[in-house]
């Protein structure tokens, strides 16, 4: 546990962005890289987390700067970053549907086709959905409208999208919360409709629900800092 060591944590106008300081100087990633953020919204909010902390500090209640520290020593890798995230299009949740039973099978076609012709329609990618253990391979053509839309993302918009991801298993619903398609509350919906299927058949786990809980707070924290980067 590290020891809270400033006094104060503030934000400000730097270069050519907006720095957080603690103290006056300014916040530097384990990598040793200046936090300058795009947004005065972003840094304030930031600096908020490191304000709130008590004698020790706690980083796991501090989910804004871990995306940015992920976001500023990730950013001479971000072709790696966008290329983990196109991954999970190749194995989209939304593309593997049940066979039975019929009512899980009927809820994911409602729930889940929707947002496979948004992408459609919006991505100029259509994806194909397969049902039981059949692998769903992805046209190569949708794969590479995916990675050119992905290309001009920058670092931070890169780590939020590929974080959900890794939360839901869908590039489709990450790029639906990146867009403002959905909310994080609708994706958390959308991404555990299996498990909330299975739990209205056979009762909710208490440890489960705090995994999902946990989950859906780290869902909530990427679409804020998503949603804070295009703030003023």
């Amino acid at each position: 546990m590290i020891k809270r060591f400033y006094k104060t944590a503030s934000a400000a106008a730097q270069d050519d962005g907006f720095a957080v300081l603690l103290d006056g100087r300014v916040l530097k990633s384990p990598g040793r890289i200046p936090v300058i953020v795009p947004s005065r919204a972003l840094a304030e909010a930031i600096a908020a987390e490191w304000e709130a902390q008590a004698d020790d500090i706690a980083p796991r209640a501090m989910p804004l700067t871990r995306l940015i520290y992920a976001a500023v020593d990730g950013a001479a890798e971000r072709h790696r970053i966008a290329e983990q995230a196109l991954a999970f299009a190749r194995s989209d949740l939304l593309c593997y549907r049940a066979d039975r039973p019929q009512s899980l099978a009927a809820r994911q076609q409602a729930s889940w086709d929707p947002l496979l012709e948004w992408l459609a329609e919006h991505h100029g990618a259509r994806l194909v959905t397969a049902t039981g253990i059949t692998f769903a391979e992805q046209p190569e053509d949708a794969l590479t409208r995916l990675a050119s839309d992905l290309a001009p993302l920058d670092a931070c918009r890169l780590v939020g999208l590929h974080t959900v991801t890794a939360i839901t298993g869908s590039l489709t619903l990450a790029l639906a919360l990146l867009d403002g398609r959905l909310s994080a509350a609708e994706v958390f919906v959308l991404a555990r409709l299996d498990e909330d299927f299975q739990a209205e058949q056979w009762g909710r786990d208490a440890e489960a629900e705090a995994r999902a809980r946990a989950l859906a707070e780290e869902l909530a924290a990427a679409e804020r800092f998503l949603r804070l980067l295009s703030s003023g």
